[in-house]
């Protein structure tokens, strides 16, 4: 049986029953996160004692009959109960592909969740999974020291240098968390960061405040000025720690503020037991040099691993041709370089 869910007394309940669940399965995070014409959804699958379900944000596709369904910034996918290696998905695939097509909903896309078991195994033969990259984390259930051995030597000097010139706290008042996000704001400028890494003000303020998840932004500050030099967001849910945000003081990046904060988290996640400890990957799952700065803090690597599946093939390669075609310079139905094609932003594609 196939529940749509879309308040927060239901999705909630139905986290509390899962096996583990992060917080960008939260129905809050959800809601914080979605862009105007994103509705969250929880479809949520019941067979016996077992358990599927996965978020989504539910949107029109404009100028047709059809809506798709897409992943929140961050890792989703499946979250489950009493599901195992041996579990037989074939019910739940002709249940969920009969739900898309009653529907009208035409694809389906979602980045998956390395942390979270299982997830490959509920999702096998059911439109296609691939593995585009690697993240970073960092082990966490190794003591501290064990931990700093996998730091790459030249790491462990910046961040004795940065403790001799840096103290950490966690921001406390308005005044702190504005000026995080004034280093944010100045740090994605810096990167000529797409303009959807532009959060408002509220995004922040509301994940700090949420009682779904646990928040807190660590500043880095200069011991000489007193002057906040570099702010990072870490949000932790069931012992999964998640690296979010951050920037820094472009002038002051030779004293290595973020690095600091990293490892300081670090300290603090083992101190309270957590598990894991997620840097992320690369820009647009590259492992360009931002997956190589977060590699050298530790090489327990997770595959970064997204899900697409299109509920009719024929009818999606209509509205590809139909939608693309006049505006884009290399059109062909089988492009991947974006999925779904026709919601793809580059070239003269504006859509």
């Amino acid at each position: 049986m196939i529940e749509t869910i879309i308040n927060k007394e239901d999705w909630d309940a139905v986290l509390k029953i899962v096996d583990i669940y992060d917080f960008y399965d939260t129905y809050e995070y959800h809601h914080i996160s979605k862009a105007e014409g994103e509705y969250p959804t929880l479809i949520k699958y019941s067979e016996n004692d077992k358990i599927i379900a996965i978020p989504f944000l539910l949107r029109k596709v404009p100028d047709s009959e059809y809506e798709d369904l897409t992943s929140v910034y961050g890792y989703a996918g499946p979250v489950t109960k009493n599901i195992d290696s041996n579990f037989n998905n074939s019910n739940f695939i002709k249940e969920f592909r009969d739900y898309l097509i009653k529907n009208n909903i035409i694809t389906v896309f979602s980045r998956l969740n390395p942390f979270i078991p299982n997830q490959e195994i509920c999702l096998r033969n059911l439109g296609e999974i691939s593995s585009l990259s690697h993240i970073v984390n960092i082990d966490i259930t190794q003591d501290l020291e064990e931990q700093k051995q996998s730091y790459h030597k030249r790491l462990r000097g910046h961040i004795n240098k940065a403790r001799r010139e840096c103290y950490v706290k966690t921001a406390e008042t308005k005044n702190e968390v504005m000026a995080y996000i004034d280093l944010y704001y100045a740090n994605m400028q810096r990167v000529n960061a797409k303009k959807e890494y532009f959060f408002d003000h509220d995004y922040f303020f509301r994940l700090l405040e949420s009682e779904d998840f646990n928040t807190r932004i660590f500043l880095a500050i200069e011991k000489v000025t007193n002057k906040i030099i570099a702010g990072a967001m870490f949000i932790e849910t069931n012992k999964i720690v998640q690296y979010h945000l951050s920037g820094s003081d472009f002038s002051f990046l030779h004293l290595y503020p973020i690095k600091l904060l990293i490892d300081e988290m670090r300290i603090t996640a083992t101190e309270e037991n957590s598990k894991f400890f997620n840097l992320g990957g690369g820009v647009g799952s590259k492992e360009d040099s931002l997956f190589y700065f977060k590699s050298s803090f530790s090489n327990d690597f997770k595959n970064f691993t997204i899900w697409k599946c299109i509920s009719d093939i024929e009818k999606y390669e209509a509205l590809v041709v139909k939608k693309m075609q006049p505006n884009c310079d290399i059109f062909q139905k089988k492009c991947i370089k974006f999925f779904p094609c026709y919601r793809c932003e580059g070239l003269n594609n504006k859509l």
